[in-house]
């Protein structure tokens, strides 16, 4: 057996975040191939990705001849490899957990878009504009009503794949915008995703890297 996960910088690569937490997560045994997916580098080194894997990006899971190249799909072989208790088992709590991951995967991202990943691990925090404060509460705001409207500890009751998404959404808007008071379950909540060992592993790496900065982050 042969199983390969191609990931990236710690401080940079929030996508092989995702999938390396879920293979870890569910007590996947891997080898761990790391992509300097820095300027000017990251051309050449994605390009050699690319010569197995069509989106020339990582993350990317080799397990003996099967290549999965996306990290949802990375996570949901995770989950089944594993003993499958990463996603809900009732059907409904299943398809909003699903639904949480595509919202990070398609729209989450762009609503505070000068908060890289790797701005979370800058030593000096930008400060935000309005509109981005506004745009930080919001998301907020959704996370509260989802833990209230399931009255558990994570998003969709145990921890899934719905948290696991968005972790590194959690660390780069709560570095530059304190969760406010009103938002106890949030708080709460993110307390409890940081701190899972298997995230404080990662983070504790990232963490001891030298920032890699984005261009615009200062004059946005």
């Amino acid at each position: 057996m042969s199983r390969i996960l191609y990931s990236g910088n710690r401080n940079a690569s929030s996508w092989a975040f995702r999938a390396w937490l879920a293979l870890r997560e569910q007590g996947i045994d891997f080898e761990e191939v790391m992509i300097d997916i820095r300027r000017p580098q990251r051309w050449k080194n994605l390009a050699e990705i690319g010569t197995f894997s069509p989106p020339a990006a990582v993350p990317v899971l080799v397990d003996d001849e099967t290549v999965i190249f996306d990290s949802s799909a990375i996570m949901e072989y995770a989950n089944e490899l594993g003993d499958g208790s990463l996603l809900p088992r009732d059907i409904k709590l299943r398809a909003r957990a699903r639904a949480l991951v595509a919202w990070q995967h398609s729209t989450l991202g762009k609503l505070c878009p000068c908060l890289s990943f790797e701005s979370a691990f800058y030593p000096d925090k930008k400060q935000l504009s309005a509109d981005e404060i506004v745009n930080a509460e919001w998301i907020y705001g959704i996370w509260q009503q989802q833990l209230e409207s399931i009255g558990g500890t994570y998003l969709v009751g145990d921890y899934s794949l719905a948290d696991i998404a968005l972790v590194p959404s959690v660390l780069r808007l709560t570095a530059h915008h304190e969760i406010p008071e009103h938002y106890p379950l949030v708080i709460n909540w993110t307390g409890r995703l940081i701190n899972r060992p298997h995230v404080q592993e990662w983070l504790t790496q990232a963490y001891a890297l030298e920032p890699i900065y984005c261009q615009g982050y200062y004059s946005s």
